[in-house]
């Protein structure tokens, strides 16, 4: 068995735990936390489960990237050669670093959500009519935002496997370039 099967089994293991994490956590965490009798502890319990993943997910996007690098080195020849493989690796590099950045803005949301936590709110993400401007528009971002992560990271996925498919003998004949 040709390949890297560590960097590979590495890279989609990273990208199901940002998918899993991140939806687990919109769904979950946040609806869990919402049934709070006390409207301070929606977003207080909220953004300590969430600081209690961001570890994980810091090491699972360094291992990503890694791994990533791994897999570019073991088909630099593919990618330069293969019709279309070179063109779904930067696009599926921007769309991992733009997931990233909207990942990480998404912890800096979270905390300006939790320094304001004192003033209480509906559920994680959803604002009492009486809270500040800045709380209001820090959770209706954060909402947004927490909705697009599992996206980018479906998307990850979604263009591993394709590249995956464009390794396939068949695909691999009928895209290299003379």
């Amino acid at each position: 068995m040709a390949g890297n099967l560590i960097a590979r089994s590495v890279h989609d293991l990273t990208a199901a735990a940002w998918f899993g994490g991140s939806l687990m956590g919109a769904i979950g965490l946040n609806g869990a936390t919402a049934e709070a009798k006390d409207p301070s502890e929606r977003t207080r319990l909220s953004s300590a489960g969430w600081m209690k993943w961001a570890p994980f997910q810091t090491a699972a996007f360094a291992s990503h990237l890694v791994a990533d690098l791994a897999i570019a080195w073991e088909n630099k020849e593919r990618i330069a050669k293969q019709d279309g493989v070179a063109r779904d690796t930067v696009i599926k590099t921007a769309v991992t670093v733009v997931g990233a950045a909207v990942t990480l803005y998404s912890g800096i949301l979270g905390k300006k959500v939790e320094k304001l936590a004192a003033e209480g709110a509906e559920g994680a993400t959803e604002p009492r009519p009486e809270a500040s401007d800045e709380l209001k528009a820090a959770q209706q971002q954060l909402k947004m935002l927490q909705w697009a992560i599992p996206a980018f990271a479906g998307l990850v996925v979604v263009l591993g496997a394709k590249h995956g498919e464009m390794q396939r003998p068949k695909n691999v004949f009928a895209g290299l370039r003379g």
